[in-house]
C-alpha cells in the first residue's frame, strides 16, 4: 500500500538513495557492524553471536544499483550470521549515480582480493547477495570460475540477473508484486547500464558462462516480476553441472529477507539460507 507506489514516484536515484536510508531505520539494526576503511570499495563487517573464525559470507547488497549499503541491509544479515555463526562482509561498492558501469563490477573483484589479501582461501569465502547484489555476485563468480577460482558457494534471494528485461514474469506479475513496480524497470536500466549492452555478463549474469559452478542456494517469491530472473539462472546452473536448490515462496514481496522482525517468513527463510551456509562450509568446520 505504500512502498510500491512510492518507489513509482521516486523521481531520481538520488531520491532513492536517501529514502532507503531512512527507511532503514524501521528495519533490525545490525547487532555489531565495523568498517573497514582501508582501501575501496570500504568493507562492512557483521557479526551476531559466536563466528566460527577464517569463514565469511561475502554479501553484495540489492538496491537496483542505486540504492542501499551495510546499513540498510546490516540487520538481515546480521541475523543470517547469528544463525549460521558465520560473518558477513559487506562490500560498500558504488552506485550508478556515483560511478558509470562497470564500477560496481569492478568493486566486487576488488572485494574478492581484499579477502584474498587478508588471507581469505576461495574455499572460505562464500558469495551471497540480494536483488541487483544477486546478480553482481553471480557475475563475479562466473569471473571467478573462469579464472579457474572456485568459490565455496553462493546464496541469492531474489537475484537480478537479466537487465535485458526477458523475463516471462515481468509481465506475468506486474500486478501481483507487492513491492515492484515494474513500469520503472526500463528507466533503472537505462541509468544502470550506461552505453554497456544489457546482455553484459557484468550486469547480466544469465547470459554468462559458468564453468563448474559451486553448489548455490536461491530463494524467490512466485509473486515476483523478477521471478524468472532467479529460476532461469537456476536452470542455466544446473545445465553447466551445477549443484542449485531453489526455494519458491507464495505472496511474498522482493527480498522479503529484509523485513526480519516484521513478517514470520522472513526469519523462517533465513533459517533455511543459514542451513545452507553451515552445510556449505561443513566440511571445512570440522
Amino acid at each position: 500500500m505504500t512502498a510500491k507506489p512510492w518507489l513509482a514516484r521516486t523521481a531520481t536515484p538520488e531520491q532513492a538513495e536517501r529514502d532507503f536510508e531512512r527507511a532503514a531505520a524501521l528495519l533490525r539494526q545490525p547487532p555489531n557492524l565495523r568498517l573497514l576503511r582501508r582501501g575501496a570499495p570500504r568493507l562492512a563487517w557483521i557479526s551476531a553471536g559466536p563466528c566460527v573464525p577464517r569463514r565469511v559470507v561475502l554479501w553484495f547488497h540489492g538496491g537496483a544499483y542505486i540504492a542501499g549499503s551495510a546499513r540498510t541491509h546490516g540487520g538481515m544479515l546480521g541475523r543470517l550470521s547469528a544463525l549460521s555463526g558465520v560473518e558477513i562482509c559487506a562490500p560498500e561498492y558504488r552506485l550508478a549515480q556515483e560511478a558509470p558501469f562497470p564500477a560496481a563490477f569492478e568493486d566486487a573483484c576488488a572485494a574478492w582480493e581484499a579477502l584474498a589479501a587478508l588471507g581469505y582461501a576461495p574455499d572460505d569465502i562464500l558469495l551471497g547477495g540480494d536483488s541487483a547484489g544477486g546478480g553482481l555476485a553471480l557475475a563475479l563468480m562466473a569471473r571467478l570460475l573462469r579464472e579457474g577460482v572456485r568459490p565455496r558457494g553462493l546464496l541469492a534471494f531474489s537475484p537480478w540477473t537479466d537487465l535485458a528485461l526477458t523475463g516471462p514474469s515481468l509481465a506475468e506479475n506486474a500486478l501481483a508484486d507487492p513491492l515492484l513496480p515494474v513500469q520503472r524497470m526500463e528507466e533503472v536500466v537505462e541509468i544502470v547500464r550506461a552505453q554497456a549492452n544489457p546482455r553484459d555478463p557484468r550486469l547480466s549474469p544469465l547470459y554468462a558462462r559458468f564453468e563448474r559452478p559451486p553448489p548455490a542456494f536461491f530463494q524467490v517469491g512466485d509473486t515476483e516480476i523478477l521471478r524468472d530472473d532467479t529460476l532461469r539462472m537456476a536452470a542455466a546452473l544446473r545445465a553447466a553441472g551445477g549443484e542449485v536448490e531453489t526455494g519458491i515462496w507464495p505472496g511474498v514481496p522482493h527480498v522479503w529477507q529484509i523485513f526480519d522482525g516484521w513478517l514470520p517468513e522472513a526469519r523462517a527463510a533465513l533459517k533455511k539460507a543459514a542451513r545452507f551456509v553451515q552445510s556449505s562450509f561443513a566440511a571445512t568446520m570440522r
